[in-house]
């Protein structure tokens, strides 16, 4: 995990298409700046990094699901729950499944867990939309790539 770039998901542990669910692991760095803020003296994740991590997870899934021909933009956070603080060097287990797809909109329900606790959990919207450009639909390619996500198999 990279939170000074926003790399939120370190590796996809599994990819249903079938099943339409994704679950990918993250492990919280010991030492980042994020923490000298946050909170000095006490780090601890901050929530909104733990929503997006969710949000990662599930725009994974939303990509893989329909082939990397739409990106999806986060929209809309509900019912997000944070549970407990999350300290650095937590091993996070992240799951999302597919709720929605249509209409220009996707819906997935993400959870994080460590060591089988849950942490957290939302259901995320998504606008999704062409990409903007080909080369940012290459770069997702080559993030997903690089976290292992075989998005081309059935």
């Amino acid at each position: 995990m990279q939170l000074e770039y926003f790399q939120m998901i370190d590796a996809v542990a599994g990819f249903d298409r079938a099943g339409q669910t994704i679950d990918a692991r993250a492990t919280v760095p010991m030492e980042s700046p994020i923490f000298e803020g946050h909170f000095p003296g006490h780090p601890i994740m901050p929530g909104v990094l733990l929503i997006e991590t969710m949000a990662q997870a599930s725009g994974y899934l939303v990509l893989a699901l329909n082939r990397f021909t739409r990106m999806p933009f986060l929209a809309g956070v509900k019912e997000g729950k944070l549970r407990t603080f999350v300290e650095p060097g937590a091993v996070l287990d992240i799951t999302a499944n597919l709720v929605h797809d249509g209409s220009g909109f996707a819906v997935t329900s993400a959870r994080i867990a460590t060591a089988g606790k849950k942490l957290c959990d939302a259901s995320l919207t998504f606008r999704t939309m062409d990409f903007p450009k080909p080369e940012f639909a290459t770069m997702m390619r080559a993030q997903a790539e690089r976290i292992g996500l075989d998005w081309e198999t059935e």
